[in-house]
């Protein structure tokens, strides 16, 4: 297992985190997976033999199960990983029991290091962007917990460029703590996140990490064009996230997935896997699975190394288009680029 710094801050983090989405099951979550106190010990021990020492979760994740059932699998273990988790969806039904306000961010980990059993949460992520609360208050919040030794470290989750880029300016201006992670979906059907934040993560040292990999489970290998969905799988017609805006370029992304797989004997899953973790600002990636095997599976991407041509395909077939002023750029400021300007121009470059 490879660890890789978060951010610009101290912390190692394993190239690989286990999320823990599937833990419980219940309400609208029972779809993704119900697993109990003895899988999750069993999904667990898999991943600290593999070298995985970070484990994500959330309040919301099965009201509150996710976190019991973490907390409860990792008894006798703590010391050996990294717990984070994250607030800001509503957890009760009165008007402060959701978004990112002191109230609700300070209440929201006193519960969350309860279900956890924990005494400190070693990364607190705000889980979604909050307009209504000023970022100040927030990171006053966040600041304060950290003070307090209830959480080590803090992240955002799901923000756009420019809320993040508020946040790091509000804490830098006011001596608050700043965010080191984002977890960001990005996956080889949905590159958007190199237009901003991947350069924004280069340029602030803010580490990626990133949920749903193999986009909710599009690039598994087991979507084919031309084929009916596998049994008891979501079919692309009802399907919510990550959106799918175009079918014809997702399946050519597969063929090729496949193809190299197929080169390789391995599953296109670890491929698609694999090839996130060479891009820049990546840190982690939050695999997640139902059966042992699948996660056996994905554990075994953090060995795979794919050559450069193989990259080069993979990049060629799910290239995003150069929005402006991206292509503006490219034609007129080559010159003066940056590592976080390059890390999107510079295959437009060469071209």
């Amino acid at each position: 297992m490879q660890y890789r710094q978060l951010g610009r801050s101290g912390l190692r983090v394993s190239v690989l985190t286990l999320g823990t989405m599937t833990f419980g099951g219940k309400g609208a979550f029972a779809k993704t997976g119900a697993t109990d106190v003895t899988g999750a010990r069993r999904q667990i021990d898999r991943c600290i033999d593999a070298g995985v020492n970070l484990f994500d979760t959330a309040d919301m994740y099965s009201a509150g199960q996710s976190e019991e059932i973490l907390g409860q699998a990792l008894q006798g273990k703590r010391n050996q990983v990294l717990i984070t988790t994250k607030a800001r969806f509503p957890m009760g039904d009165g008007p402060n029991d959701a978004g990112s306000s002191r109230q609700h961010l300070i209440a929201a980990c006193e519960a969350s290091l309860r279900r956890l059993g924990t005494d400190h949460i070693d990364l607190y992520q705000l889980h979604e962007w909050d307009g209504h609360t000023p970022i100040e208050e927030t990171l006053e919040a966040l600041d304060s917990l950290v003070r307090a030794g209830k959480v080590r470290y803090v992240g955002v989750s799901n923000f756009s460029g420019w809320h993040l880029m508020k946040t790091i300016g509000a804490a830098e201006l006011h001596r608050l703590i700043r965010p080191v992670s984002q977890q960001i979906h990005y996956t080889l059907q949905a590159r958007e996140a190199e237009y901003e934040l991947v350069p924004i993560a280069i340029d602030q040292g803010v580490g990626i990490l990133v949920w749903s990999p193999l986009a909710g489970g599009l690039l598994s290998g087991k979507y084919r064009r031309g084929e009916a969905s596998p049994e008891g799988s979501r079919h692309l017609a009802n399907w919510g996230e990550p959106p799918i805006r175009d079918e014809g370029k997702l399946y050519d992304i597969v063929d090729v997935l496949v193809s190299i797989a197929k080169e390789r004997d391995v599953p296109a899953a670890q491929v698609a896997l694999a090839w996130l973790l060479g891009r820049p600002g990546v840190a982690s990636l939050v695999i997640g699975a139902r059966t042992d095997e699948q996660l056996a599976a994905n554990l075994a991407a953090a060995d795979l190394s794919l050559a450069p041509e193989e990259r080069a395909r993979l990049d060629e077939v799910s290239a995003p288009p150069l929005l402006y002023p991206y292509w503006h750029q490219a034609k007129t400021a080559a010159d003066r680029l940056s590592p976080a300007d390059l890390s999107l121009l510079s295959p437009h470059l060469k071209r």
